[in-house]
């Protein structure tokens, strides 16, 4: 049985975590970051980070606590930084202010820190605990320890199919699946993700804006990113005729007029041979741009790359309660598939939802290492 300290270490955690998630939208390229100070069990300071802001979460607690953390737990949810940045290390702040106690779900994955900042606290006799509530910080941070373990944007592919898998009822017939309830999720997920991605027959045939209409706030605007190899996306598309108001950028093997008439309207076109087949130069190149994370939405040919590139880091389909049937109605993910059972795409820690009458199944694939 847990005993009471244990138990209070998992509440203040996990309103670290609640404080951290408050900067979505503010942060990246950098992490969620919150911290409360504890003393006599009773929160005398909390805080949490905001890019703009700069000044860190610890510190903000910290400062609100002012002599209250002598001798205080901080409970924050990423490892604290112990080197010189843009502000000076937390670690210090910690250390300065008195601090008896650092309660910490999971270190830093950034080579920078990680490791780093728990040493410097225990070096000064500062009890250390860590691995409190480590899984759900891991899943709040996913962006930030892909980004810096595997070197590319965090990739989430979003789908909306009916119950039999089906996309639309054909390749050229534009077509709404989901519920007003599910389109205001697609809302809240967009708001926590750097760029949106889908395929130029995608643009073509929905013409959609690709914006993040979530009314939170966010630093930076939504990236929408076009895979194009023939450069069909339409002049007169919402993307194009927003593109100098809304980054936009269309990966393509096309050249001449066409190009540059989308440039002039504002269009930011990478010059790609393999048309946006090359999946890893796609991310590569959005990673120079500090694009942190991705929400990939399609269509159908798009999302089937992903899946055989293996460079699909989380999974959701949102399900209508519908059967379209027929053989001309594409599926959710084309591309080369599964040759056997053994190389199908494996989900773990899936999460099912209820979304007016549409149900949402997330995801992570097992065959990916745990962030």
């Amino acid at each position: 049985m847990e005993d009471k300290q244990e138990l209070r270490d998992i509440a203040y955690t996990e309103r670290a975590l609640s404080l951290a998630s408050q900067g979505i939208g503010l942060v990246s390229p950098n992490p969620l970051v919150g911290c409360v100070i504890v003393a006599n069990n009773e929160i005398v300071g909390e805080g949490f980070y905001t890019y703009d802001g700069v000044t860190h979460a610890e510190v903000i607690a910290l400062d609100a606590a002012g002599a209250k953390a002598r001798g205080a737990t901080a409970y924050v949810s990423l490892e604290p930084h112990s080197h010189y940045g843009k502000t000076p290390p937390c670690t210090e702040a910690l250390i300065d202010a008195g601090i008896a106690r650092v309660v910490c779900p999971m270190e830093d994955p950034n080579p920078l820190v990680s490791g780093k900042g728990f040493d410097e606290l225990r070096k000064v006799g500062i009890e250390v605990v860590t691995g409190v509530c480590q899984q759900q910080a891991a899943a709040l941070n996913n962006k930030f320890s892909c980004w810096h373990k595997k070197g590319r944007p965090f990739v989430h592919v979003k789908l909306a199919a009916s119950l039999d898998g089906r996309i639309s009822l054909s390749s050229s017939v534009s077509t709404y699946l989901s519920s007003d309830e599910a389109r205001n999720r697609v809302q809240e997920l967009r708001h926590e993700y750097d760029a949106i991605l889908v395929g130029g027959t995608t643009v073509a045939v929905d013409d959609p804006s690709l914006t993040d209409r979530s009314g939170l706030p966010r630093r930076r605007p939504l990236v929408r990113v076009i895979l194009d190899g023939h450069l069909a996306t339409p002049l007169s598309s919402r993307v194009v005729q927003t593109a100098k108001d809304v980054p936009t950028i269309i990966f393509t093997a096309a050249s001449g007029d066409a190009v540059r008439e989308l440039e002039e309207r504002g269009v930011v076109v990478i010059h790609d041979e393999q048309g946006g087949h090359d999946l890893s130069f796609v991310l590569s190149e959005l990673k120079k741009r500090e694009i942190q994370s991705v929400l990939v939405e399609g269509g159908s040919a798009v999302a089937g790359s992903f899946r055989d590139a293996g460079l699909i880091d989380k999974l959701s389909i949102i399900f209508a309660p519908l059967v379209i049937g027929g053989e001309a109605a594409p599926t959710a993910f084309s591309g080369a598939g599964a040759a056997a059972m053994s190389d199908a795409l494996k989900l773990s820690s899936v999460s099912v939802s209820l979304l007016g009458r549409d149900i949402e199944v997330t995801g992570y694939p097992e065959s990916l290492d745990a962030f």
